[in-house]
């Protein structure tokens, strides 16, 4: 082999034998990774640590020395995330301060209580105190639908043709002005098989649920929408109150409706005051922001709503179960009496400690 060709094999060779550029920026980026990981490891396994014993329900195991250092912890590792992103280390690092910083947030910041301990601390007396520091709002809600109840009356006793436009045609059906007794009393009792009655309580459920969820969001608007819709819905009531009355059969009717209508109603009158309770803290604010104010009666309002949720859902079983059970004017009554007697005294006469209120 003459020299050339020497010197040219020469050089194929190192060429095989030279590192490619890729391959030395992924071995600088390797050394890069394992320098900043060696020296933060020691905070993350700590943090770790820490995460592992609360986690597992060892909380009181934690010295203050450790329970202190936790914030600390945190705040270095989501650092430490945010240098290993912006240099583009090694995804298994990236993934591993991800996995960490989200399991630290939630023990620095998370929700103190499980699920259950807030369910208890709810239905043990926050959603009643709730509602009682609701009380003028409450009167007013109350006083608003006793108007409109009687508004739909009169307005119906002067004109029936009012009856047609406070009353939906999903409603109406048979139930009209004009209807013969035997017509209305039949809409009343022994339908417990039909189809047709299932489809109207249905709808007034569904009609019912949509007016509490609306009182609720329209009071941002310094409630008066919140009013106009607790009157308008109560003259329905009104209405069709009139319409059985003028055949004799308002009691029995009432007794009908009772069975879910006192828990319906009183959600609806829950719904109303927390509206109202909203647009009121915005108008009149007092010495605090509107804003700081809207914010502190949004989230004791948010709390009567979600107990107007399980009421109305506690309405739909007593609705679906009621109706095929009880079938007499007496015991519908005493089942609704009942129904209503249980939630003034839930919200009213007890506290969270179990004694009678003025006690």
């Amino acid at each position: 082999m003459n020299a050339a060709s020497s010197s040219i094999a020469g050089r194929i060779a190192g060429w095989f034998d030279k590192p490619s550029e890729k391959a030395i920026a992924a071995e600088e980026a390797a050394l890069r990774s394992d320098r900043f990981r060696l020296e933060r490891e020691g905070d993350w396994k700590r943090l770790e640590s820490i995460l592992r014993r609360i986690e597992s329900g060892r909380l009181r195991r934690l010295s203050d020395d450790d329970l202190l250092a936790l914030p600390v912890l945190y705040r270095t590792a989501a650092s430490s995330l945010a240098i290993a992103r912006e240099t583009s280390l090694d995804a298994a690092l990236v993934g591993y301060l991800e996995t960490l910083t989200q399991r630290a947030w939630f023990q620095v910041y998370g929700p103190r209580a499980s699920l259950w301990s807030w369910l208890r601390g709810f239905l043990g007396g926050g959603w009643s105190a709730s509602v009682r520091a609701l009380g003028m709002d409450l009167l007013l809600a109350l006083a608003l639908m006793i108007a409109g109840t009687a508004v739909g009356w009169l307005l119906v006793a002067h004109d029936p043709e009012w009856y047609h436009a406070l009353v939906p045609g999903g409603f109406a059906d048979v139930r009209a002005p004009g209807a013969s007794r035997e017509v209305l009393r039949g809409t009343l009792f022994g339908n417990q098989d039909q189809n047709g009655m299932s489809v109207f309580a249905a709808q007034l459920f569904s009609n019912n649920a949509q007016v509490s969820i609306m009182c609720f969001a329209l009071g941002f608007a310094f409630g008066l929408p919140t009013m106009l819709l607790l009157v308008h819905n109560t003259a329905l009531l009104g209405a069709m109150l009139w319409l059985y009355h003028g055949q004799g059969l308002l009691v029995d009717f009432i007794g009908w409706l009772s069975i879910h209508g006192t828990t319906e109603l009183f959600a609806i009158l829950l719904a109303g005051a927390a509206g109202i309770h909203v647009g009121r803290s915005m108008a009149f604010p007092g010495n605090m922001p509107i804003l700081e104010a809207a914010s502190a009666a949004g989230r004791r309002a948010a709390q009567v709503m979600t107990g107007v949720v399980l009421m109305l859902v506690v309405a739909a079983l007593l609705e679906g179960f009621g109706r095929q059970l009880v079938d007499s004017t007496p015991s519908r009554l005493a089942v609704g009496g009942s129904m209503l007697v249980l939630w003034c005294a839930y919200f009213f006469a007890f506290r969270r400690d179990g004694r009678m209120a003025g006690r």
